[in-house]
């Protein structure tokens, strides 16, 4: 097994859940992962257990409560007492207490939650504290696919997300990494303890990857793939420590595992931002 890497998180959102691929994790040094309630069809903490619970020991397990079972399939609920259920729940079919939970989308329900937000994050927040304190998990977070509507609700009376974990790479918005950065801001937040998620918006066979070249992030030193600089700068938008991806193969992540050997231009970055802020402008509301 090579040396642990913590820069990057086996993401479970479209795997099959299949042993191979955490053994082939394993072998890269790779040791962290990173589930949720909902993935696999409210499935996955049972399937974990049951195909790999020997192996989860040896993984920082991370996982995300929210989204519960609805009659029309899935729905969102930041209820305090079902979020603390949730993360009772979730170390029963792990069988071990989960490193870290994050808050899934805290977003999908403040929407209707109107004046109230602010009210309805904290109770939510504090919940998952509560659930750390007791031991029912390490430490928690807030994992945000568009923490837009988070900013300007945070504050004193919010308790404080050890970990916020937010969309990074080339296809996110201004819009989407000025909330991040605010957010990260507001909190106080070190790179270490801030994640991205979704580095290729989607996937690598995405008809996008074959017409830009994100080797240009890279500078002189290119010799990294197409698919490798655009990892590695997913680091920098917004400025995070860790990536989570999700894949179903072993080779595949040993790819992006070697492209942390590459080094980012910041001044690339900052000049990519800019174009995309003044593309932003420009564009109607």
């Amino acid at each position: 097994m090579r040396g642990a890497d913590p820069r990057v998180v086996l993401g479970l959102h479209r795997s099959r859940h299949e042993r191979r691929l955490l053994t082939g994790a394993l072998d890269l040094g790779v040791t962290a992962l990173d589930t949720s309630t909902n993935y696999l069809g409210f499935r996955s903490h049972q399937v974990l257990a049951q195909t790999a619970g020997d192996l989860l020991p040896k993984f920082t397990v991370s996982t995300k409560v929210g989204y519960f079972p609805g009659p029309g399939g899935a729905e969102h609920s930041l209820d305090p007492v079902r979020l603390h259920a949730a993360v009772e729940q979730a170390a029963g079919d792990l069988g071990q207490e989960p490193d870290l939970v994050f808050l899934h989308n805290p977003e999908h329900s403040l929407r209707e939650a109107g004046l109230h937000g602010q009210e309805v994050l904290a109770e939510a927040c504090a919940a998952l504290d509560d659930a750390t304190s007791k031991g029912l998990c390490a430490a928690w977070g807030i994992a945000s696919w568009d923490p837009s509507p988070l900013v300007g609700l945070i504050g004193p009376a919010v308790p404080r997300s050890a970990t916020l974990m937010v969309r990074a790479g080339l296809l996110v918005g201004v819009r989407t990494l000025d909330a991040a950065d605010t957010l990260i801001k507001a909190w106080d937040l070190d790179p270490s303890e801030v994640w991205g998620m979704s580095p290729f918006g989607g996937s690598t066979s995405d008809s996008v990857w074959a017409k830009v070249d994100p080797r240009v992030f890279l500078g002189d030193c290119r010799q990294l793939s197409r698919v490798q600089a655009a990892f590695i700068a997913a680091y920098h938008l917004p400025r995070v420590d860790t990536v989570a991806v999700s894949t179903e193969e072993s080779a595949h992540l040993g790819e992006l595992v070697g492209a942390l050997v590459g080094e980012v231009e910041e001044r690339t970055v900052q000049e990519y931002r800019s174009l995309l802020r003044d593309r932003s402008h420009d564009q109607p509301a």
